[in-house]
C-alpha cells in the first residue's frame, strides 16, 4: 500500500513549496503572504508540474479562515478603534464605498452583472491585516497617531466584511436578474438571516461572554499547558461549526466572535501564543490554496483588465484615503502613511472572492483579476510605504508636541538598557530600571502588549527584534546592556547576535529554559544567561536554609 495519502500529499506539498516562496519573498522584503501566494500558483492545476488536490486544500483552507478570524477578534480592540473613531469610521465607510464604486466601474466595463461588480468592488476595498500590521510594525508606527488612524481604519473595514460575509448570499439572490425572487420573499430572507444572526450574537455576548473565560479559568487552574492549548483551539473550531449548524452563520463570523469574547478577558495573550503556530501553519494552507485557484494566463489574456485592477487598490482607494484624512485636517505624512498601509488587499479579499464564485455569483476571470491584484499589490506595497511612511517611535503621550520630545529623547540617550520583550519578566525588569532612576527602552512585538507598556508611562519599540531597523530604532548602537526577557531562547541567540553586530560593546544578559540553550546563547553572543530552574532552586535552598537558620 503506498505510505502516503492525497490529504499528507497535499499537507506537506503545500508547506514544502510555501516554505521556499516564503523564504524568497522574505529575502527580497517583501510580505511572505506573496511567497505563500506563488506557492498555491506552482502546484495549482495552471502550471505544469506536480499538482496538490484542490478540493482538500480548499476543506484545509477553511480551517485556516476559521482560524484567521478567530486570530482578528483575539486582537480586536475597542479601545484602538474608540480612540480615532471619528475619523476611522466614517473614513472606513466613505473609502469601501469609493473602492467599490470602481471595483463596480470596471466590472460594468467588461460586462458583468451588477452583483458580481459589487462583489468584486467589495473585494478591493479591504487591505490585508497581516500586511498592513507587518508594515507598521516594521517601521515602529504602530502606537503613532499615523499607526492608531491605519489600525482602527482597519478594524472597520474587518467589521464591514463580516458583515458582507453575512448578508452577500441574500443580497446576491436579491439583485440577481436571472432569480425571479418576490420581494415579500427577499424581505423575508433578509429578516430571517438578520433574527439568525440577531440571535447568535444575543447568545455570544449572553452566554460565551460567561461560559467561554470561566471554562478556560477552570482549565489554567488544571495546570495542563496542553489541556489549556486544546480547549483554544476547541473554542475557536466549536463555536465556528456550532455557529454555522444551529444559526446558518459563516464560519468566519462565529471564529471572530470567539476571539473577540476570548480577547476581553486577561488570558487573551496567552491564547494567542499558544495558538499561534498551529494558526500561522493553517494560515499558509489557507493563502496557497487560494493561490492553486490562479490562473496566470490573466496576465496574457487580460492585461488591461488586470493593471487596472491593479491601479483601483494601489491608487484609487489610496487615493480616496488621503483625501479623507486630510479632509478631516490630518497633516500631509499621516494621510499620506493611511493611504499607503491600504494600497493592498489580503485575506478578506480571498475570503470574498471564494464565497462569491461559491454562489455562483463572481465569475472565474473576476477572482483571477482578484488574485493577479492581491500578488501584484502586496508586492509593490513595501516599496509604496517606504516612500512616504518614514519611521516613528511610540510616544509616552498621544499629543505631537510629547511624541517629539521623546525622539529627542531617545536620540540623546547614550547609556540606556535595552529590554526585548514586556512580558512577565520584561514588566519586572522595567520597573526595576524605572525603580533605579535607570534610562531604559523596550522592544516588543505585540501591539495589546506594548500598548499596556505605553500606558505605563515607558519608551517602548514596536517591532521584531530580529530586524535591525527595531534594534537601531531602540539606541541599541548607543547602549551599554541588552537585557533579553524573552522565553524563546533559540530566537534570543538571533537576537544577540544581531546586537552583538550593531555595538560589539554591549553587555548582554538572556534567560534560558534548558543547558542546550544556554550553549547555544553563549556561542551567540550572550555574556550571561541566567536559567530559570537553576535560578529557582537556588532561591528555594536559600530561603529554605533562611527558615531554618531562623527557627533554629
Amino acid at each position: 500500500m503506498p505510505h502516503y495519502t492525497p490529504l499528507i500529499g497535499t499537507i506537506v506539498l503545500a508547506l514544502v513549496v510555501a516554505f521556499f516562496m516564503g523564504a524568497l519573498a522574505h529575502r527580497l522584503r517583501v510580505s511572505p503572504i506573496a511567497g505563500y501566494l506563488m506557492a498555491g500558483v506552482l502546484i495549482g492545476p495552471f502550471t505544469p508540474g506536480v499538482v496538490a488536490d484542490s478540493g482538500i486544500a480548499t476543506e484545509l483552507a477553511e480551517i485556516g479562515v476559521i482560524l484567521l478570524m478567530f486570530g482578528v477578534g483575539l486582537h480586536f480592540s475597542l479601545k484602538d478603534l474608540m480612540s480615532v473613531w471619528r475619523i476611522a469610521v466614517p473614513g472606513a465607510i466613505v473609502q469601501i464605498a469609493a473602492a467599490t464604486l470602481m471595483g463596480l466601474g470596471l466590472a460594468t466595463w467588461l460586462g458583468w452583472p451588477l452583483v458580481a461588480g459589487l462583489c468584486f468592488g467589495l473585494a478591493l476595498s479591504v487591505a490585508s491585516t497581516v500586511v498592513l500590521l507587518r508594515a507598521l510594525e516594521g517601521r515602529s508606527l504602530v502606537q503613532t497617531e499615523r499607526g492608531r488612524i491605519a489600525v482602527g481604519w482597519l478594524i472597520v473595514e474587518d467589521l464591514a466584511m463580516v458583515v458582507a460575509l453575512v448578508l452577500l448570499p441574500v443580497v446576491a439572490a436579491a439583485l440577481d436578474p436571472d432569480k425571479a425572487v418576490a420581494m415579500p420573499a427577499i424581505l423575508w430572507s433578509i429578516a430571517t438571516t438578520l433574527v439568525k444572526v440577531g440571535g447568535f450574537v444575543a447568545l455570544m455576548l449572553i452566554v460565551g461572554r460567561r461560559a467561554i473565560p470561566w471554562a478556560l479559568h477552570w482549565v489554567v487552574h488544571t495546570g495542563s499547558r496542553e489541556l489549556f492549548r486544546l480547549a483554544v483551539l476547541a473554542i475557536a473550531l466549536g463555536v465556528a461549526f456550532g455557529s454555522a449548524l444551529a444559526f446558518d452563520v459563516s464560519f468566519a463570523l462565529g471564529a471572530f466572535f470567539a476571539g473577540m469574547i476570548l480577547g476581553e478577558t486577561e488570558l487573551s495573550r496567552r491564547a494567542a501564543q499558544e495558538t499561534l503556530p498551529l494558526r500561522d501553519a493553517f494560515a499558509v494552507l489557507f493563502f496557497v490554496s487560494v493561490g492553486m485557484l490562479a490562473d496566470p494566463k490573466v496576465l496574457i489574456e487580460q492585461p488591461l483588465p488586470l493593471l487596472a485592477t491593479v491601479g483601483i487598490i494601489v491608487i484609487g482607494k489610496s487615493a480616496a484615503a488621503w483625501v479623507i484624512v486630510r479632509a478631516f485636517g490630518h497633516p500631509n505624512r499621516t494621510a499620506a502613511t493611511v493611504a499607503a498601509s491600504l494600497a493592498q488587499i489580503g485575506e478578506f479579499s480571498f475570503i470574498l472572492a471564494g464565497l462569491g464564485t461559491k454562489l455562483g455569483i463572481l465569475p472565474a476571470e473576476a477572482r483571477d483579476l482578484i488574485l493577479g491584484g492581491a500578488i501584484l499589490s502586496i508586492l509593490v506595497n513595501p516599496v509604496l510605504f517606504a516612500m512616504v511612511a518614514g519611521r516613528g517611535t511610540a510616544p509616552q503621550d498621544p499629543s505631537r508636541q510629547e511624541t517629539e520630545r521623546e525622539e529627542a529623547r531617545e536620540e540623546a540617550r547614550e547609556d540606556h538598557v535595552v529590554v526585548i520583550g514586556a512580558g512577565r519578566v520584561g514588566r519586572i525588569i522595567a520597573k526595576g530600571c524605572r525603580d533605579a532612576g535607570r534610562a531604559f527602552v523596550i522592544v516588543e512585538d505585540q501591539r495589546d502588549t506594548a500598548h499596556t507598556a505605553v500606558s505605563e508611562g515607558w519608551s517602548v519599540v514596536v517591532g521584531n527584534a530580529l530586524d535591525d531597523r527595531v534594534l537601531r530604532d531602540a539606541g541599541v548602537p548607543r547602549a551599554t546592556k541588552l537585557l533579553i526577557a524573552i522565553p524563546g531562547g533559540f530566537e534570543a541567540g538571533a537576537i544577540a547576535a544581531r546586537a552583538r553586530a550593531l555595538n560589539p560593546d554591549l553587555y548582554v544578559l538572556s534567560r534560558a529554559h534548558s543547558v542546550d540553550e544556554v550553549a547555544y546563547l553563549k556561542r551567540h553572543g550572550v555574556d550571561e544567561v541566567v536559567l530559570g530552574e537553576e535560578e529557582l532552586a537556588r532561591t528555594m535552598l536559600r530561603r529554605a536554609g533562611e527558615q531554618r537558620a531562623a527557627t533554629g
